[in-house]
């Protein structure tokens, strides 16, 4: 498989795991364990391109949303929200990167940093909607899981 615009699909990760964190490493390993990268075949990152690897994600990914609808689910913009967030973005980056041949370190970089900015601007844009809608939180929550599942989808698309 060649990844086209590796760029582009590891920002787009990284802002899929300031949403969703796990949603990140679930779409990438799903694509990568169809289509084996020979340029991750020796890297650290050969783990992700494992069937097993996806499913593990995906359960991850979906446990995730239903988690983000429960009250007592912490904000996302907490510490270790925004570490982990910016981890799964640096390894969806990282691997899409890899995969294409390129440097891993700047598609971690780039992945992690856009999941950063994502985490801040989907948090402050979820608490703005819900007070000018005056819709429930779970109600906007759901709103975001189908933007995940519509974004992850349109970058499976396009890898």
């Amino acid at each position: 498989m060649k990844i086209s615009k590796p760029l582009w699909q590891a920002i787009g990760l990284g802002t899929i795991a300031g949403f969703r964190s796990m949603s990140a490493p679930a779409i990438t390993s799903h694509i990568l364990s169809q289509h084996h990268s020979q340029a991750l075949a020796h890297s650290p990152l050969n783990f992700i391109q494992s069937q097993k690897v996806a499913t593990a994600f995906k359960l991850l990914a979906v446990t995730e949303f239903i988690g983000d609808k429960l009250p007592a689910a912490p904000n996302r913009i907490q510490a270790a929200g925004i570490v982990g967030r910016a981890l799964a973005g640096g390894l969806a980056g990282a691997s899409v990167y890899k995969a294409s041949g390129n440097n891993a370190y700047v598609g971690a970089i780039l992945g992690g940093s856009a999941a950063i900015l994502a985490t801040f601007g989907s948090f402050y844009l979820r608490k703005a909607t819900v007070k000018a809608t005056k819709l429930m939180d779970p109600i906007i929550g759901s709103i975001e899981d189908a933007l995940v599942v519509g974004a992850s989808a349109g970058l499976a698309k396009a890898a």
